[in-house]
């Protein structure tokens, strides 16, 4: 099919900061339009999918920063001059389509160009590289390892599904019925594994040898290999409480822990949640919505006062609290009874609380009891350095990795989705020859009763916050200082502006410079 050439606006109308929405029908006959990005790059014009390839995001709504574009939703970006992907979560570059200008007039040419999927590459067998997770990391690392160049063998070994799935959407949106459980997204396309010559080994692994590069895996595979990511995650911590093991005592961590989840919700009408996390309160605001009565039971006064600070910790809280979720605060489980199935949770205190249903968040240590020949940290984490090297030959990525912290004097593990998927890219192009360190801005959402949270950056200990705006209305910003700078910062219902300081806190902000860059 030659392409067709459409007029779809005004040079002078497209703004410098931020891409334009057209829609193009392809013929007078056809209703369907195909939605268009339009992006400024000097005197030139470039054209993409309108829509992130990681969720639909429209990238309209976001922001152009640093020769970036930025999504709104969860901050993916891609160059302006070609659409390729700089940050995930997409995995794959922008659907891209030719434009021009001719006489002030910006013209598009259907169909693309060039659809953004990695490029297929003929495979050989002689370079091995392992995977070892299958989750969000392992994914991003198939993926650049083939974005990269590289034309060998790919390994990628987990024993929780088939082809890794976006779990966050567990908490946030399959516990309130809004998306079945097989309905959950993989995070590449369908046909991906089978395209670029990714061998699955569905086992999880007993024993990865750092020194003889040396693999085993729980069916009795053996794999030896050039070059291994480890991105394992983390395993819940064992929940110590008498009544653990009674029918309706779940924890929630894969697709099948949710399915069992709803299948217990099933004619049930109260659900107890031990524990306070963003995975436990997001579970709230899924079973409030499914009018089931719960409880929270966490140690510490506030939710989130950690992370966020005390002040937007009671915002979460009153929220929760206005939608009907009752909060034991400052107290702790002592045990579960029933009979063969969880009737009433026991507290510390001697209070009971009826209970059909408990979701139980004890927290996760890293998945690493099957290294060997490497030191772990005192919580089995792994200490790389700022290519994602642990030893050797060996990566580690996700919520297993220690890493430098860029533009401080840190060493962290952060157990957050989108930082584990750019660890594994930082890791996968190292591991492929070609250079590359972890300067990323640390970043997440979380989803609360249809508001989405941003938290940007990463900060222990804030000297002070400084917030514009108004919590308790969801509607602000917080500037999380240390040290005379931005530390991070925590928003909601400011999606440009975070995307703006998404690509500005690469380079240490003062208050002032935060807050002018957020208004611009």
């Amino acid at each position: 099919m030659s392409p067709t050439l459409h007029r779809v606006a005004r040079f002078a109308d497209l703004a410098a900061e931020r891409g334009t929405r057209v829609c193009i029908k392809s013929d007078e006959k056809d209703a369907k339009e195909t939605p268009i990005l339009l992006v400024r790059d000097g005197d030139a014009v470039r054209a993409f999918t309108a829509e992130c390839p990681h969720a639909g995001g429209p990238l309209d709504e976001g922001a152009i920063c640093n020769g970036r574009i930025v999504c709104p939703w969860h901050k993916g970006t891609f160059e302006v001059r070609d659409g390729s992907l700089i940050e995930p979560p997409p995995l794959k570059a922008l659907t891209r389509y030719d434009a021009t200008v001719k006489d002030g007039d910006v013209y598009v040419s259907l169909p693309p160009a060039d659809s953004g999927a990695v490029k297929e590459t003929r495979h050989s067998n002689e370079r091995t590289m392992l995977i070892v997770g299958a989750g969000a990391a392992g994914a991003a690392a198939c993926s650049a390892l083939r974005e990269a160049g590289f034309d060998g063998r790919i390994v990628l070994a987990g024993d929780d599904a088939r082809e890794p799935y976006d779990r966050t959407s567990l908490s946030k949106f399959t516990l309130a019925g809004d998306m079945p459980p097989d309905d959950v997204p993989p995070l590449l396309d369908e046909d991906f594994f089978a395209k670029h010559g990714i061998e699955r080994i569905e086992s999880q692994a007993v024993r990865l040898d750092a020194a003889d590069r040396h693999a085993e895996f729980a069916n009795g595979r053996k794999i030896d290999y050039e070059a291994a990511l480890v991105c394992t995650g983390g395993m819940p911590k064992p929940l110590e409480i008498p009544g653990s093991n009674l029918e309706h005592v779940h924890l929630l961590r894969t697709r099948d822990d949710a399915r069992a989840i709803l299948q217990s919700l099933e004619g049930r009408r109260r659900a107890v949640i031990v524990g306070a996390s963003f995975i436990a309160l997001e579970a709230a605001s899924c079973l409030r919505k499914r009018d089931i009565d719960v409880t929270v039971v966490a140690p510490g006064k506030v939710p989130f006062a950690k992370q966020f600070g005390e002040r937007i910790g009671e915002m979460f809280r009153k929220l929760h609290e206005k939608n009907g979720v009752t909060f034991h605060m400052n107290a702790r489980v002592s045990a579960f009874r029933g009979g063969n199935a969880v009737r009433e949770v026991i507290l510390d205190t001697g209070e009971k609380l009826a209970a059909d249903v408990v979701l139980a968040g004890t927290g996760v240590g890293p998945a690493t009891s099957f290294l060997s020949g490497i030191t772990l940290d005192d919580d089995g984490g792994v200490r790389v350095d700022e290519t994602m090297l642990a030893a050797p030959a060996l990566y580690a990525a996700g919520d297993i990795a220690r890493f430098p912290l860029p533009r401080s004097d840190q060493s962290v593990r952060i157990e957050h989705w989108r930082v584990a998927q750019q660890h594994a890219r930082v890791a996968a192009y190292n591991m492929a020859g070609s250079p590359r360190k972890y300067v990323g801005v640390p970043y997440f959402w979380t989803y609360h009763y249809e508001k989405t949270f941003d938290y940007l950056g990463h900060v222990k200990e804030p000297d002070s916050i400084e917030i514009d705006g108004d919590p308790d209305a969801q509607h602000f910003i917080a500037y999380l200082m240390k040290d005379g700078r931005v530390g991070a910062v925590v928003a909601c219902e400011h999606d440009a502006a975070v995307c703006r300081l998404a690509e500005a806190m690469r380079e240490p902000l003062t208050l002032d410079d935060a807050r002018r860059i957020a208004n611009a």
